[in-house]
Parts: structure tokens; C-alpha cells; sequence
């Protein structure tokens, strides 16, 4: 029978969507990368879907995030995502934490009930909790590096976390996981040397913070504000869903 999901099944066959259909992948991280992930993991047919991520659509988010638009800016991104995921598979199984996640929050998450998890945050703390925690289950992680200051979407390619070079937080990744023993690790990098955007006072955060009212963590309290594509993040997250769908679908 016809459904929205034949035609990945043309290509994967019915096994490997009753694989998807019963996994729960966590994704830790919705905004420019990991929404991307989320989507696609939806459209795919994965039957359960953990999205964490404490904060609220903003203006600035419009340029490359897909939960992003003028509607939903000042919503939490784990609402607009539970809805957009529901528009699209009225039977995926939600939960949704509007928590950022970090060592401190890590209790809150059972990673055992997970079949595959996703980092698509942007803290090294958080990152290395993640990986710890999902090493120590047994379930499989992959990482996004740094996708801030990029524009060569093409350059992007799955490797070993001790595969990497060039990716400055893939240098301090490699150098923190080798310190814990923890001996692999798939991402998803670029070789391609990050832009550093001049100091443009008109459209800086800083200057002219827009954040909506309740935010947790705004722009302006970073010690840096990448700049971004609609093309870049949107690549990267496309990549690790891809490398989830795989996986689990046994491909």
C-alpha cells in the first residue's frame, strides 16, 4: 500500500523501514544542523524521536534554519519541530526537552533507550558529555564540527574523529577524546580554513540584540558570533541523517 514513505522504500525495502519504523534517535541540538537532521530522519520513517534544545527561534535564525520563519520566530525550537514532525508522520512518538544539555543536565537522559544519537550542539562540555555517555551505553554517536564561518558546502565528509585536520574544534575534540580514552568517534568535518567576518556593527548581536523576551542564552553572551549559510548547516545536517538512515536501516 501507498504511503509517504514508498519511496524510500523503493530503494531501502520493507526490512529496512520496519528498522527505522521501531528506532528512537536522540537529537541533541535542532538549530541550523541539527533540524536539518530531524527532518530527514522524519520524512525517513524513524518511529521515535528525542529533540532537545532549550532555545527559541529567533529573527537571525531565518537565514539557515528550517524550523525557522517569520512565524515561529519566539517559539521554542522543540515545539515548532514536534509540529513540523507531526505534520509529516502523525505516528512518530515525540519527546521533547527544552534543556541545554551539559554535564550538569546529563541525568536527565537515559541513553540506553536510544538505538543512535545525534550531537548537533555547539558546546565542547556538552559534545564530550554526549559522547562519554553514549560510549559508556554502547550506542552509536556521530558529531558535527564546526559548520560557523564556512561557505564550501561541498568539502564536508564523514571521518574518524582522529581522521580530521584543519576544523579548529575538531583539533580541540581530538585532543579532549584521545584525554578520555575514547578511541573513535564518527563526525562530520570540512578541511576548509573558516572565514573570520569583519566586525560589522549594523547587523552585530551585540549592538542590536533581537532575541525574544525569556531567552536563556543570548547571542551576545558568546564569546563569538559565527556567521552563516542557508547552505552550510543544512549540508551538514543532511550528512549525519543520511549516516543515521544508513545505519540503522543496516545499509
Amino acid at each position: 500500500m501507498l504511503n509517504q514513505f514508498s519511496r524510500t522504500q523503493l530503494i531501502y525495502g520493507a526490512e529496512a523501514m520496519r528498522k527505522l519504523a521501531t528506532s528512537r534517535v536522540a537529537v541533541f541540538g535542532i538549530g541550523g544542523v541539527g533540524g536539518y537532521v530531524v527532518e530527514a530522519l522524519a520524512r525517513s520513517g524513524t518511529g521515535a524521536l528525542d529533540i532537545i534544545d532549550d532555545d527559541k527561534v529567533c529573527l537571525t535564525n531565518i537565514n539557515r534554519q528550517i524550523l525557522a520563519t517569520r512565524k515561529t520566530v519566539g517559539k521554542y525550537k522543540v515545539d515548532v519541530a514536534e509540529e513540523r514532525i507531526h505534520d509529516i508522520n502523525p505516528d512518530c512518538v515525540v519527546r521533547k526537552y527544552k534543556t541545554f544539555f551539559l554535564p550538569e543536565t546529563q541525568d536527565q537522559f537515559d541513553f540506553c533507550e536510544y538505538d543512535y544519537i545525534v550531537d548537533a550542539i555547539d558546546t565542547v562540555t556538552g559534545k564530550l558529555a554526549i559522547i562519554e555517555k553514549a560510549k559508556k551505553a554502547k550506542v552509536p554517536v556521530i558529531s558535527s564540527m564546526g559548520a560557523g564561518n564556512k561557505v564550501k558546502a561541498a568539502m564536508f565528509e564523514v571521518a574518524d574523529i582522529y581522521q580530521t585536520s584543519v576544523c579548529p574544534l575538531a583539533k580541540v575534540m581530538r585532543h579532549e577524546c584521545r584525554k578520555r580514552g575514547i578511541d573513535s568517534l564518527k563526525v562530520v568535518y570540512s578541511k576548509e580554513i573558516p572565514m573570520r567576518p569583519p566586525e560589522d556593527l549594523s547587523v552585530s548581536c551585540r549592538q542590536h540584540c533581537i532575541c525574544p523576551p525569556g531567552t536563556a542564552r543570548k547571542c551576545t553572551q558568546r564569546r563569538d558570533i559565527p556567521g552563516s549559510t542557508a547552505f552550510v548547516p543544512s549540508t551538514v545536517g543532511l550528512i549525519i541523517a543520511g549516516e543515521v538512515i544508513n545505519d540503522l536501516a543496516g545499509i
